[in-house]
């Protein structure tokens, strides 16, 4: 098993879920409520840690959803979302991911977004590796990480000693 190397410690993560929770405060203060659509996994965990940031620091009206898809074969398999769809009508959602990588997860994760009348999807994600292959870059970004193709991304969230940003 190969080491890994701590990239960003707990209070670096926590610093930058903050900001980030600031600047999606800034460009949605006119709204009446978003969505924060966490992907199941560790994007859900971070979208709930945005939510909590968000609560803290506006009176945004915030509606966590979990986004669910087979990551492995995420052509194949039926995304669902955990919200009646009538609570996406017009308005921002921000889909939701711990890692950004090739951009496939996130751009099926859409699918069941385009097909609802919501107002704009934009994109927050703690790690952006910009080895995208599909046309999608993030609106919020955490932390940019310069990374090989091979090299791996570990995000570890909630409290313990092991909580962090790893790279493999």
């Amino acid at each position: 098993m190969s080491e890994k190397t701590l990239v960003l410690n707990p209070t670096h993560v926590n610093q930058k879920i903050r900001r980030i929770a600031f600047e999606i405060y800034e460009n949605n203060f006119l709204e009446k409520s978003i969505v924060l659509a966490g992907i199941d996994g560790q994007g859900y965990a971070f979208a709930g840690l945005l939510e909590k940031e968000l609560k803290a620091i506006s009176t945004l009206n915030i509606i966590l959803a979990k986004v669910s898809l087979n990551k492995l074969l995420s052509t194949q398999s039926e995304v669902k979302f955990d919200i009646p769809h009538k609570n996406l009508k017009k308005k921002c959602v921000i889909l939701v991911d711990d890692v950004l990588n090739s951009a496939r997860t996130l751009a099926y994760a859409m699918k069941p977004f385009l097909e609802n009348e919501v107002k704009r999807v934009e994109v927050a994600v703690l790690v952006n590796r910009s080895h995208t292959v599909f046309p999608i870059t993030p609106t919020y970004t955490g932390y940019e990480l310069a990374t090989t193709l091979t090299d791996h991304v570990e995000v570890k969230l909630g409290k313990g000693k092991d909580a962090g940003v790893y790279l493999r």
